[in-house]
């Protein structure tokens, strides 16, 4: 039964890949835009680092399974990140709305991420699972981070934009 799995999860590693791409564009384009919010800025960081480990420990697992990213799949989820970026930027707010996209995507590669370890499962591909856990993780705790901070961004900018200063990054 497990080889009647085995696409579907090899799909879920690619798209997974993919995601990881697309979370390392969106918070580059990020990071050199937050003068005004240091720990924002050093979460992200982090982040992008994180993200970068986890599109390789991907790559690792599609390796193993004698296949690789799909480099349309990166050139299209980089494009989308590259269309939101630019959106988020041409308003005064963006540093609030990056925030919220921020947290609704963290959740998403959450859900990404829970689905490929049952996927895994199903595949009989059970070597994943300390991985994709692994990464799991790390965007649970960044979800977290999302979650803690958004009234403190959200506050920042409030008192920014209310002194007169510039609020948005």
């Amino acid at each position: 039964m497990a080889n009647e799995y085995r696409d579907t999860y090899i799909a879920g590693l690619v798209n997974a890949r993919a995601l990881e791409t697309e979370a390392i564009q969106i918070l580059s384009r990020q990071v050199d835009r937050l003068e005004n919010y240091p720990e924002m800025e050093a979460a992200l960081r982090r982040h992008i680092a994180e993200s970068e480990v986890q599109r390789d420990r991907l790559d690792e697992l599609l390796e193993g399974l004698g296949t690789s990213g799909s480099g349309l799949k990166d050139l299209a989820t980089g494009l989308a990140a590259n269309i939101a970026a630019i959106g988020h930027a041409l308003m005064p707010d963006e540093v609030l709305k990056n925030a919220m996209a921020n947290y609704a995507f963290e959740h998403y590669e959450i859900a990404a991420y829970r689905s490929l370890i049952t996927l895994a499962e199903l595949a009989g591909h059970g070597s994943a699972h300390a991985a994709l856990d692994l990464s799991l993780r790390e965007e649970e705790r960044m979800a977290q981070w999302c979650h803690d901070n958004l009234d403190a961004v959200t506050r920042r900018y409030a008192t920014l934009r209310a002194q007169g200063q510039k609020a948005g990054v």
